[in-house]
């Protein structure tokens, strides 16, 4: 039975992941100076790259941010007197 060759990694101009996030080049360098997005220099002359699995990872990670931040805003943006009852709100 033939081995299974591990996927190769594709690798994106940071303007082609500018252009998917809609952000601009120095903002995806800046990211990846940051960890927040894996890339490396390829190439001679050497030109960034990003390694594609990154931004699948940076994505999930922003939408469930999102996620969050929008459960928050929610709870607080719940008035007290309905989660306490209506009794306990005119007592006060």
């Amino acid at each position: 039975m033939p081995e299974s060759t591990p996927p190769v990694a594709r690798f994106l101009a940071p303007a082609q992941v500018a252009e998917l996030l809609s952000i601009e080049i120095d903002e995806v360098i800046a990211l990846v100076y940051q960890g927040r997005l894996r890339g490396l220099r390829l190439g001679s002359p050497a030109r960034w790259r990003v390694e594609e699995t990154s931004l699948a990872g940076y994505l999930a990670e922003q939408s469930e941010e999102a996620r969050r931040m929008a459960l928050w805003r929610q709870a607080n943006e719940a008035s007290f007197p309905e989660m306490w009852g209506a009794s306990r709100a005119q007592g006060m």
